[in-house]
């Protein structure tokens, strides 16, 4: 029987605009098995993951687990562990770090401050600074979730790590398992479907000079599904690489064709059209899916540069 991966790849089914959404990432290392919740069903206090689940509802926070690349089905977690706070959205990006004795430190958080890119909480409950090591590729392995996540992210995040690549860590979860291996770059915040090495690698490198690669990229998790189409076609169509230069200021219309605003730091204005439709034809949408579905995708239909204020 096919994977839910192998099918989609085999229906080219487009990645753009389908990266999980939000605006801040809190990670927390957790070695050992991982349930398909979690935050609820590893070696973390079911009790803690279910609060931390509760505090993140409605704050642009998405909270999820980490650990190292490696055998660790049976690892418990020595004290310190690692954690991470990343926001995303452009003109305000910053990926913050702290060690941690015990996760219930992470109660103690505004997460609603951390949603909106207020780092001032993070850093004097947990003593956290910015991370200045190499950027964070986080690998989704989370075999409970779907199995594609185990059979192609794990041995991706090996491999990542055996060459000597920097900054990788496994993650519980990232959605659209169908795109497995995923991975999400942090601190900008942009994902990516079907990786292999090589293409990480190249992500890697762009990141630290600055710059966004755009081959099989998902979106970027501070914008909404259609922001995320939009935001990448301007890329392409204007050729517009460097990181942290384009926001979306507005999505308008009715669905399922929306028209959004993408602004460039320097004063350029584009409207791009994003339409919403089902994919077909049916697919499974993850491997432990009883029936086939229709995702969702985005199709862009036109670019536009909008005329500078004042100019007709």
């Amino acid at each position: 029987m096919s994977t839910c991966a192998t099918v989609s790849r085999d229906l080219d089914e487009p990645v753009s605009g389908t990266a999980a959404t939000a605006r801040t990432w809190l990670l927390l290392e957790q070695p050992g098995p991982w349930g398909a919740g979690a935050l609820t069903s590893s070696h973390l206090d079911p009790v803690l993951g279910r609060a931390l689940e509760n505090a993140a509802q409605g704050t642009g926070v998405r909270i999820a687990l980490i650990r190292r690349p490696g055998r660790h089905a049976d690892l418990r977690t020595p004290a310190p562990r690692r954690v991470f706070a990343a926001h995303t959205m452009p003109g305000n990006a910053w990926l913050r770090t702290a060690a941690v004795d015990d996760p219930r430190e992470l109660l103690g958080l505004d997460l609603g401050a951390l949603g909106r890119g207020d780092h001032g909480g993070f850093d004097a409950v947990l003593g956290a600074g910015p991370h200045t090591g190499a950027p964070l590729a986080l690998v989704c392995t989370n075999g409970k979730r779907d199995r594609c996540c185990a059979l192609l992210g794990r041995p991706l995040a090996a491999e990542l790590t055996a060459s000597g690549v920097h900054g990788i860590w496994e993650v519980t979860h990232l959605g659209g398992h169908r795109f497995a291996p995923t991975v999400l770059v942090l601190p900008y915040g942009y994902a990516y479907g079907r990786a292999e090495a090589h293409g990480v690698k190249e992500v890697l490198r762009g990141v630290r000079e600055g710059r966004i690669v755009v081959e099989g990229c998902r979106g970027s998790s501070a914008w909404e599904r259609p922001g995320q189409a939009a935001e990448l076609a301007v890329r392409r169509a204007a050729g517009v690489y460097a990181a942290d230069v384009l926001s979306v200021v507005s999505t308008d219309g009715p669905a399922p064709r929306r028209e959004v605003v993408v602004a460039h730091a320097d004063g350029r204005r584009w409207r791009v059209v994003v339409t919403r439709s089902a994919a077909l034809p049916p697919r499974p949408e993850s491997c432990a899916a009883a029936v086939l579905g229709t995702p969702a995708r985005m199709d862009v239909e036109s670019v536009r540069e909008l005329a500078p204020a004042g100019r007709h």
